[in-house]
């Protein structure tokens, strides 16, 4: 028997335990920094699996680290499970969380005969504020020589275009006053917004390729016949850099203090969380897992064809650039529905979304043991 008979063998007999996993995290969506069942539940799957688990690392109480091995090559894989707010799951951080523990445990099958230490990694809040980030800074990713995990998507592509993100909330503090009697007594702070508003929207005209603003306001005053002296927004701006992030954010800043100036109200501007960069995908890496995957069934015409790749942000590019690594996305039936909306929360828990948790669980091991038997790459990997 293989290695990867030993691994797929492993990720099949828990695989009923798996996709209860994804039900569950699915069923029980939490927030960034506040997903306590989540990762309990993943960290205690871990626990049962063998792993030795250290739970509340780096001061967050929502992340992990679970071990298998004491080889000298250590692959870590990723587990997400926050959710987004009024949608859940609908990223599907259930199935990266159940694939990634799957993996694990593959791969922990075998990691003694590759001289291998196998690490999961619970890692909170990636729908902003960036856990991953968090763990980078206290040191978690140091003695790592491979992060993956795998991400569901509408097709199968083996990575995206990551732009670097910020978060930040925007607020105008301005004056109550009496909307009919005496308007010219207040300073309007939701006219700031609509002001600034406007102003980015005239700016989309003059942004570089991968630019990207949007936001929503989150609040805008309490009644129709008080000028509003409050108003609240959170945006995010992205773009292929991190560099081209910053000569962004001096124009997406400049159109806040243009709404600020233009009513007199007071403009604050606060950062959520840390930037998230670019990304940097591992070729090398990226070519096992394609191997493993189409070994599956799965296939990446979509590439092939040159097709653009999707764009989204995430806080594994950050991990890229410290540690080799890949996101590749797994194909779930979706019917036309993508990412972040109520469809695609439904699709993350049918008996396709359940196979893609397995899917993606052998993948990754099997990519995991052909990067330990590759002896080029891994030489070239405990280098670093």
């Amino acid at each position: 028997m293989t290695s990867r008979d030993t691994a797929s063998g492993a990720i099949k007999s828990a695989s009923n335990a798996l996709v209860e996993l994804s039900h569950f995290i699915h069923k029980n969506p939490e927030l960034g920094y506040e997903e306590f069942k989540s990762a309990d539940a993943v960290a205690s799957a871990a626990k049962t699996a063998g792993f030795n688990v250290e739970t509340g690392i780096a001061g967050l109480a929502t992340a992990f680290r679970a071990t298998k091995g004491s080889g000298e090559l250590n692959i870590v894989f990723c587990a997400e499970y926050d959710a987004l707010p009024d949608v859940g799951h609908a990223c599907g951080h259930n199935i990266i969380a159940a694939s990634s523990l799957g993996a694990a445990i593959g791969l922990g099958a075998v990691a003694d005969e590759l001289g291998l230490t196998v690490t999961l990694l619970g890692t909170p809040s990636e729908e902003g504020g960036g856990g991953k980030i968090d763990l980078i800074n206290a040191g978690e990713f140091k003695n790592a020589h491979v992060a993956m995990m795998v991400h569901p998507w509408p097709t199968e592509r083996l990575d995206a275009q990551c732009l670097a993100v910020d978060h930040f909330d925007v607020t105008f503090t301005g004056k109550e006053a009496h909307a009919s009697a005496a308007p010219f007594e207040g300073i309007n702070a939701l006219d700031a917004m609509t002001i600034s508003q406007v102003a980015l929207g005239l700016l989309r005209q003059q942004l570089h390729p991968g630019d990207q603003v949007h936001g929503i306001v989150v609040e805008s005053g309490s009644a129709a016949n008080i000028i509003p002296s409050h108003a609240l927004g959170r945006f995010m701006a992205r773009s292929v850099t991190s560099e081209r992030l910053g000569a962004l954010r001096k124009r997406v800043d400049a159109c806040f203090e243009a709404g600020a100036l233009a009513t007199g109200a007071k403009l604050r501007i606060e950062e959520n969380g840390s930037q998230f960069s670019h990304m940097e995908t591992s070729v090398e890496i990226l070519s096992h897992y394609r191997t493993a995957a189409e070994s599956l069934g799965r296939t990446f015409e979509i590439d092939d064809a040159g097709t653009p790749r999707p764009t989204l942000s995430t806080d594994m590019a950050n991990v890229s650039l410290v540690v080799p690594s890949i996101h590749p996305l797994i194909a779930i039936p979706t019917h036309g529905a993508v990412n972040h909306q109520p469809e695609f929360t439904a699709a993350c828990i049918t008996k396709e979304a359940d196979q893609a948790v397995i899917d993606g669980a052998v993948a990754l091991a099997h990519t995991a043991i052909a990067v330990a038997e590759d002896a080029a790459l891994r030489t070239k990997l405990l280098k670093k």
